[in-house]
């Protein structure tokens, strides 16, 4: 424990923040710039006393209680958190869980790109958020329970509709492999987190090919570059894919866009369009 960085880091984080940050008034006659230790002390639910000691470099080791509810109460971004935790001696444990939080810059970044379909997606291929075009190139996920939007369970114990799996994509196969191995991985990231467990117990109990693909302990994915759906009101969509990492929440954003002037553009176009209405009753 460092306790003099540790002080230091908590006046700093303290000053910056004003009272109507946190809902409180102001008053005539605040001197401190920021929040006063009884304010936080108030907001992290612990003594002042105990809050002027670690600002003081005089208190022991803060528990991991009290050090989420400083994180808390000075409005700590994730690297902030974990360096109070490490600077406390307790560095932060790993999530228990993949996070399904997805940042706002990111869904802000779906909706901005009108002419792409895209998803975001949790280390264990939950589809999280989506835009208008995805959904129409795929299918309308707020139609469906969050259980039926991982995409693990749609490959393996999900319609197949006419011999075709998962949209009819042209490397079904080699996604069900490349979706295994991303999962065994995931898996091993997240070994207390009950939902990974019942989702693998699923796919081990309802599929003989998912459990063929697991027991190879394969782990090590690969990069589709290109792939065409089979959409029923459109017909076949190429389009290139493009992967991008949310590292700090173990997501990933992916992205489907189609060559420029292609038919395949010009049926991405024709969706974002119809959206996910049913066209087969027109007319």
């Amino acid at each position: 424990m460092d306790r003099r960085e540790l002080a230091a880091f908590l006046r700093s984080r303290r000053e910056r923040i004003t009272p109507a940050d946190v809902g409180l008034p102001a008053g005539p006659r605040r001197r401190t710039p920021g929040l006063r230790r009884e304010e936080v002390a108030q907001l992290a639910y612990i003594s002042t006393e105990y809050y002027t000691r670690l600002e003081q470099a005089r208190a022991p080791r803060p528990s991991r209680e009290v050090l989420a509810g400083l994180a808390r109460a000075l409005r700590l971004p994730d690297a902030e958190r974990d360096h109070l935790h490490h600077l406390a001696g307790a560095p932060p444990l790993p999530p228990a869980g993949p996070s399904r939080e997805v940042r706002q810059s990111i869904l802000d970044l779906l909706h901005r790109l009108p002419q792409a379909a895209a998803t975001v997606m949790s280390a264990t291929l939950e589809v999280l958020a989506w835009n208008d075009l995805a959904a129409a190139l795929m299918e309308d996920f707020s139609a469906l329970p969050r259980r039926d939007r991982n995409l693990v369970r749609r490959v393996f114990l999900g319609p197949h509709s006419h011999g075709q799996r998962l949209y009819g994509v042209s490397d079904g196969d080699a996604f069900a492999r490349n979706a295994t191995r991303r999962l065994r991985a995931a898996a091993a990231r997240y070994p207390d987190d009950p939902e990974v467990a019942e989702l693998v117990g699923d796919l081990l109990a309802g599929s003989e090919e998912f459990t063929r693909l697991w027991e190879s302990r394969e782990v090590t994915p690969w990069s589709t570059l290109c792939k065409t759906f089979q959409h029923r009101l459109v017909g076949p969509v190429t389009v290139n894919c493009d992967v991008l990492d949310v590292t700090d929440r173990d997501q990933q954003v992916v992205i489907y866009t189609a060559t420029p002037g292609s038919p395949s553009a010009e049926a991405l176009q024709l969706l974002s369009v119809i959206g996910t209405q049913r066209m087969d009753v027109i007319g």
